[in-house]
């Protein structure tokens, strides 16, 4: 009797911490832009539950990023390209205008370093996408961009596939919001869905 009371135990702790204790949240609720912050004039807004951006009529730079700050986390996102997709999640960002300071991992057409880092106005790239994973990315399907950033660590997968495991200075000494970006040139359209966070 008492190993059944055990092993009841010691299931429901394991359930209770499986459904309640992995620390993701949502960052977009489906609905609207609650949480998030508009930079610039291009085009936010929520269509069939999916967060979409798309340029507008300036064609310039355009930041929908999150009115909180994370410094380490997780970050989990789908997204999908429609037309021209050069987009980006930026991290540990701050914004003046539609200029911003930190670090964007790319989101962007064939061949051109989805998954790799780069600084705005810094040091541009850090790390590119070597030849061989440029197939990874899905052009016109769903794709899964998984981030995690402690300290200066910070490590980039798409669709389950490594694509950048970098430590850096600059980089941990960074604070600041998530945010995605609208490239200049007009033409961008990107879909997305499921973006969730958990803090390290």
């Amino acid at each position: 009797m008492k190993n059944v009371i055990f092993l009841l135990l010691v299931t429901f702790l394991s359930t209770s911490a499986f459904a309640g204790g992995s620390g993701w949240k949502s960052l977009f609720n489906g609905k609207n832009l609650d949480g998030w912050k508009i930079h610039g004039t291009e085009k936010w807004y929520v269509e069939d539950g999916l967060l979409v951006c798309e340029s507008g009529p300036d064609g310039e730079y355009g930041y929908l990023s999150t009115t909180k700050n994370y410094d380490d986390f997780e970050l989990k996102v789908e997204f999908l390209q429609e037309a021209n997709g050069n987009s980006g999640i930026f991290f540990r960002s701050t914004f003046e205008g539609t200029k911003v300071a930190g670090w964007q991992v790319e989101v962007a057409p064939p061949n051109h370093d989805t998954g790799g880092i780069y600084e705005s106005y810094g040091r541009g790239w850090l790390v590119q996408i070597p030849d061989e994973k440029e197939n990874i990315l899905k052009m016109g399907e769903w794709n899964t961009m998984k981030i995690r950033v402690q300290g200066g660590h910070v490590t980039t997968w798409l669709n389950g596939k490594q694509m950048v495991d970098i430590n850096d200075e600059k980089i941990a000494q960074g604070k600041g919001a998530i945010a995605l970006q609208i490239h200049s040139g007009g033409g961008i359209k990107v879909k997305w869905r499921k973006m969730k966070v958990k803090e390290l």
